[in-house]
């Protein structure tokens, strides 16, 4: 240990002493096997807590102490001074509801508890109401620091009631996770001795300091043995030589601290009750280089403080505290291939991946196991849950100290939307190295549904009244529904399905459905993306008819979508018409005639027993042969009087457009009886008809 004290002040030191005094120090740092002491880093181990008693050991200035690492409460400072990873602070006695110091303690070794024995089943805990007070802890705390040359160090110290006498005290350093709590009576302790662990002895007087301090290994697992053979030794940190391993120091002896000295957190002693004081020799405080000593490489998670009768390794042992250093920390962080949220694609399918980073410190050594677990939140995006157990394991890979980072998983099949959380879980499998898992909110991503599309046509108008009217939807841009389970599913998730639901308004107006539409509407089953229809519907008027279609979606992947608001689309109104009618004329008559026969003898009645007949014809060739004729009626019986006057009654003979000619008439006149003359009419009686029809269709009436 070098101590370099510059000249008083008023007088200028040489030049060539700090030249030489510097070259003095370049070349023991560059000496091969350098190392600096325990108590040459940033450090103080000076004999108190206060860092604002500066130390200069080695050449180099100590501005770090206990209340560097821990506030008045005794809880962990944060951030941590640069160098240390782990700081814990074990509080070890108790008050009264007057606040005064209360003798009871539940954390004391039971009689039988060795350091030679393994913890399970060697040593017990139990409640003690009168501890001698130079025996009881009131508090213990430790302190994990890497130099910045790399050197692992391990600090600590402890608080004890009084300082009656000299004292023994000791500090176990363990990897797994031993413990003890006692109701009362004793209690067997959990956890076992690893390999490795690490068991710190040292000895003080009142007035002298530091004597002796030794550190024992523990050598295999817990049928093991604690080796009898120091593996480092150490004094005094006030007395020292450069390079030592281990050293502890009080606060008394000769050098720097030897008086009472004030902690910032709650303390007792004997002398002043509970408060802020210590006197000499009741505050005990060392370091380990670990990686001097070749000690390191394990994770010191826990660290137990306790006092003793003696510096034998098979000594009583009183009272203990004891605190969770973790001195070995590992983290993860994970990192999912999806960020943010992704829209579910039409296969209802999306592939997923999960990457992580695992950060082990305290020791340079490790293996372990990482799985990644992936859960499906639900279908709420908006919720703020997180993977935090559960879920489908993915994939699970082994990882050491060795392994290229980071890790990628598997893919997984995810066949919902909603919100999907990652969850990355490293099991430690080397003793001391806490497991990590990242379930953070970083983890989480949201795959939304699509909007389908519909695009409706109705059928092609205008049509005339009495027929239907018809509409055809076009549905697409569905997905697939979710597959069974929805995580990396064994059965594929069918095509969306729903319903598209047809509305006809009108006549000429988009506010009442047409008169008879079903109220709920026509409603068409859907699979998938096609096109669904025609439905039909006949209205009852005519006029304008506009039709509206709507589908119901299928969620969670396939959203609803409404189609174009009634009168908006042209493609969607189809007219009805009224039936058209026609109107054209066609001409007909019916040719009639009259014939009057008359007695030439006054007075002279013609005879009962006539038969007049009218015939028509359709030329006069024909009339003049008496060939075909068109008409004929005959009226029979005719007479009785002098004169008689006889119509034809012509009703199934008609003359039209097309039977355009000249007709002629024959009559003929037979009397029935010798007395009178029978008489004919000649070919000369005719009627000419020509007709000129309308041949419509006419127009619109009124």
């Amino acid at each position: 240990m070098i101590h370099f004290k510059w000249p008083t002040a008023g007088r200028r030191p040489r030049r060539t002493v700090v030249i030489l005094v510097l070259t003095a120090l370049v070349s023991m740092l560059l000496a091969p096997g350098f190392a600096l002491a325990v108590h040459d880093f940033a450090f103080q181990l000076d004999g108190d807590v206060s860092a604002s008693t500066t130390t200069n050991i080695g050449g180099t200035p100590q501005t770090i102490d206990w209340d560097s690492l821990f506030d008045s409460t005794g809880a962990k400072k944060s951030p941590l001074p640069a160098g240390f990873s782990a700081a814990a602070f074990h509080r070890d006695f108790n008050t009264k509801t007057n606040g005064s110091f209360d003798t009871s303690d539940a954390t004391t070794f039971a009689t039988g508890s060795k350091d030679t024995l393994n913890i399970t089943p060697g040593w017990q805990c139990a409640t003690a109401n009168n501890l001698l007070s130079k025996d009881d802890v009131m508090n213990a705390y430790a302190a994990a620091f890497t130099a910045g040359n790399g050197d692992q160090i391990l600090y600590f110290a402890l608080e004890r009631n009084a300082n009656t006498g000299d004292a023994n005290v000791a500090f176990w350093f363990l990897q797994d996770e031993a413990d003890c709590a006692s109701a009362g009576g004793n209690t067997p302790w959990t956890g076992n001795h690893v390999d490795g662990d690490l068991l710190v002895v040292s000895a003080f007087t009142k007035g002298g300091g530091v004597s002796t301090i030794d550190v024992y290994r523990w050598n295999g697992d817990a049928t093991g043995t604690l080796g009898t053979t120091s593996v480092a030794h150490g004094v005094d940190c006030k007395s020292t030589g450069p390079g030592d391993a281990t050293c502890a120091t009080t606060n008394s002896g000769t050098l720097a601290i030897n008086t009472a000295i004030t902690t910032p957190w709650l303390t007792a002693n004997k002398t002043d009750g509970v408060g802020n004081t210590l006197q000499v020799s009741e505050f005990f405080e060392g370091g380990l280089n670990l990686t001097k000593t070749n000690l390191g490489g394990h994770c010191f998670n826990v660290f137990v403080g306790d006092t003793r009768s003696s510096q034998s390794l098979t000594a009583t042992i009183f009272d203990y505290a004891r605190g969770q250093l973790g001195e070995c920390n590992s983290s993860t962080t994970t990192t999912p291939s999806i960020s943010g949220s992704t829209q579910i694609p039409q296969s209802g399918i999306v592939s997923v991946t999960d990457s992580a980073t695992v950060t082990v410190t305290g020791v340079s050594t490790w293996s372990g196991t990482y799985d990644f677990h992936l859960c499906f939140i639900g279908t709420d995006t908006t919720s703020t849950a997180t993977c935090t157990s559960g879920g489908t394991l993915v994939d699970s890979q082994s990882i050491n100290q060795g392994t290229s980072q980071p890790l990628t998983s598997a893919a997984a099949t995810i066949t919902s939307a909603g919100r999907y959380c990652w969850r990355g879980d490293f099991t430690s499998a080397t003793q001391g190295v806490p497991n990590a898992t990242d379930a953070t909110g970083g983890e989480c991503f949201n795959v939304t549904p699509r909007q389908p599309t519909l695009v409706t046509h109705a059928g092609s108008g205008p049509v005339d009244f009495g027929n239907p009217v018809t509409d055809t939807a076009d549905l697409g841009n569905t997905a697939n529904q979710p597959g069974t389970p929805v995580i990396n599913p064994t059965t594929a998730g069918a095509p969306a399905d729903g319903t598209i639901t047809f509305f006809l308004y009108g006549p000429d107006q988009c506010t009442t459905l047409a008169a008879g539409f079903p109220s709920a509407g026509i409603a068409v089953s859907v699979s998938g993306d096609a096109t669904y229809g025609p439905v039909s519907y006949t209205p009852t008027a005519p006029g304008q008819y506009t039709w509206i279609a709507n589908y119901s979606g299928n969620l969670p992947n396939t959203l609803a979508k409404t189609g174009a608001a009634c009168g908006t689309d042209p493609n969607e109104a189809v007219t009805v018409r009224q039936i058209p009618t026609s109107i054209s004329t066609a001409q007909k008559t019916y040719p009639q005639d009259s014939a009057t026969i008359t007695s030439s003898v006054s007075g002279d009645n013609l005879p009962s027993t006539g038969t007049v007949t009218f015939s028509l014809y359709s030329s006069l060739a024909n009339c003049q042969a008496r060939g075909a004729t068109a008409y004929t009626q005959t009226f029979n019986n005719v007479g009785g009087t002098h004169s008689v006057t006889l119509n034809t009654t012509n009703s199934s003979f008609a003359v039209n457009a097309s039977t355009n000619g000249t007709y002629y008439w024959r009559v003929t006149y037979a009397t029935g009886d010798t007395a009178h003359t029978g008489r004919q009419s000649d070919c000369t009686e005719n009627v000419v008809l020509t007709f000129t029809d309308d041949s419509g269709p006419g127009t619109i009436f009124p």
